[in-house]
């Protein structure tokens, strides 16, 4: 199959920084892809990366795009190097049957089509207690809370704030971006202990290089703890499963790799996985619903409710896409 390609370079503000353990983003950086096959069908695609997650930066996205012939193959596509996994997952989604169409006139969203829930994103500190309720009035019943990003007693403070005010039914995940020392991840999961079943799960509590003391804290609490920033991409996936990692991982397929690779060993393994965007548009948004969709398997939500971050409705840019290639 022979393409003719074209990518163009996006840039969105967020409604209120997203603030992580990693630090401060403000911008969302993106490169939109166009592939046209020989019978003029017109697909797109979306690199979204995360540097600091482990991706490549969107300059070398951006470098990658740029040395890339107008006219392409399949052959191209699937040789593209693990290094670039935000490259890998916008240039196959966008190859395969059912990839994201776009046409100005009749454009319809597939996430009605997709069997899937999703967890709402709160910002981090005391805002969370004046979000969650527009958000369950939404329809959202899980939600996600950054933690560590302030000083921990703030922070515990908080939780007991959002807990108690969230209703029976809620579902609430922690994620700490890998920023909690062993002794601070062991009173959240104290204090995580106490309100079970509400309490869903906390993600990434210790760094990557931490995977041993992870494993360890799994054991001696109920609360059950989630791989993030450890499983970035398939190679670290696979490493984390080898030495015996079984409880919930979660993946970002935006900056994953692969999908076929993806698929391949999700199916193979049957894990427990949470799917969780990267703040895409619509276009990396559909791809990675799709396999969200095909490869969930203990009816989690997924963690795509994030659409309150950015200022501008997607839809009416998108539907004008077509426009600025």
């Amino acid at each position: 199959m022979i393409y003719q390609f074209s990518f163009r370079y996006l840039s969105q503000k967020f409604t209120n920084p997203i603030i992580t353990n990693h630090g401060l983003w403000e911008i969302r950086e993106s490169v939109i892809i166009r592939l046209i096959n020989e019978e003029n069908h017109v697909n797109w695609g979306e690199i979204s990366p995360i540097s600091w997650f482990g991706s490549e930066t969107i300059e070398q996205a951006l470098d990658f795009c740029r040395q890339l012939p107008k006219t392409i193959t399949k052959e191209i596509i699937f040789t593209i190097p693990d290094h670039l996994p935000a490259c890998q997952f916008a240039f196959e989604s966008s190859t395969h049957a059912g990839g994201f169409c776009l046409c100005s006139r009749d454009f319809q969203s597939l996430e009605a089509n997709l069997n899937v829930t999703y967890s709402g994103l709160l910002s981090a500190g005391n805002l969370a207690l004046n979000q969650w309720n527009s958000l369950w009035e939404q329809g959202y019943k899980t939600f996600k809370w950054k933690i560590a990003v302030d000083h921990i007693n703030k922070e515990l403070e908080i939780f007991d704030l959002l807990i108690s005010s969230l209703p029976n039914s809620a579902k609430l995940r922690l994620d700490a971006n890998g920023g909690l020392t062993y002794q601070q991840a062991e009173l959240w999961l104290n204090k995580c202990d106490q309100f079970l079943p509400k309490i869903e799960f906390i993600e990434q509590p210790l760094p990557p290089n931490k995977f041993r003391e992870m494993r360890e804290l799994s054991n001696l609490y109920s609360t059950p703890i989630a791989l993030d920033e450890s499983i970035a991409n398939l190679q670290q996936l696979e490493s984390c499963f080898r030495q015996g990692w079984r409880g919930i991982f979660v993946i970002k397929p935006g900056i994953f790799g692969s999908p076929s690779r993806l698929k391949e060993f999700c199916k193979k393994h049957q894990i427990d996985v949470v799917f969780s965007s990267v703040f895409e548009t619509e276009i990396g948004r559909q791809a990675a619903l799709q396999l969200a969709a095909e490869l969930s398997t203990n009816n989690r939500a997924v963690g795509f409710g994030i659409n309150h971050f950015f200022k501008e409705q997607e839809l009416n840019w998108l539907k004008n896409l077509w426009k600025t290639f």
